[in-house]
């Protein structure tokens, strides 16, 4: 079971390729939520005021997998698919790719457009610092203090994150477990007397 993926460090990153007159400034961004997207995109437009074209493409999650590329005026499939086309290459998720396009006077033409925006993905992210995640399921615990040490153990013996804890009256754990564990986690935690496990929903 693939229980892993591949994204990049936060680190930023900015490379500029040149073709016939026209710059293209490439930019990649780890992303979440397509929130984060149109935030990063209305920054690159403050920091290009006189830019034309803001091409991108994104790629979200992994199980599936949700993606859209924007040609943002370049003729249609000349910008954002060849951009997609390189996070498929490098097998990212999560990560946002722009490409700023200042038009230097000669026109390219639809192939030297897929070309050049395919060019300025590939340097952009050949210039990251791509990492690999682990697909964890999230689990919510409530138990008793008599179990703390139980469950303690079980977080030692199989790397478990713990997200977030509340202690009061009882205890409430969050905890992440890597997807290829999830299963056996739950069913001893689950067989664990007044023990309350519950599968929380993630984004």
């Amino acid at each position: 079971m693939k229980d892993t993926y591949r994204t990049i460090a936060s680190t930023p990153v900015e490379t500029l390729f040149k073709e016939k007159g026209s710059k293209f400034f490439g930019y990649a961004f780890p992303v979440l939520k397509e929130e984060e997207v149109k935030h990063y995109l209305t920054n690159l437009r403050k920091q290009h005021p006189t830019a034309g074209h803001f091409c991108y493409a994104w790629q979200l999650g992994t199980e599936p997998f949700h993606y859209r590329a924007s040609d943002d005026g370049e003729p249609s499939n000349s910008a954002g698919m060849p951009i997609y086309g390189q996070l498929l290459a490098f097998e990212v998720t999560n990560v946002l790719v722009v490409s700023v396009r200042y038009f230097g006077g000669t026109k390219l033409g639809v192939g030297g457009l897929i070309q050049a925006y395919k060019h300025s993905a590939k340097i952009t992210l050949e210039e990251t610092t791509i990492v690999e995640c682990t697909i964890d399921v999230h689990f919510q615990l409530n138990f008793g203090y008599d179990l703390m040490n139980k469950v303690m153990r079980m977080v030692k013996e199989k790397n478990i994150k713990i997200i977030s804890q509340e202690l009061g009256i009882n205890c409430t754990y969050c905890i992440a477990v890597r997807k290829k564990e999830a299963e056996s986690v739950f069913q001893h935690f689950d067989s664990l007397h007044k023990m309350n496990i519950v599968k929380q929903k993630t984004s």
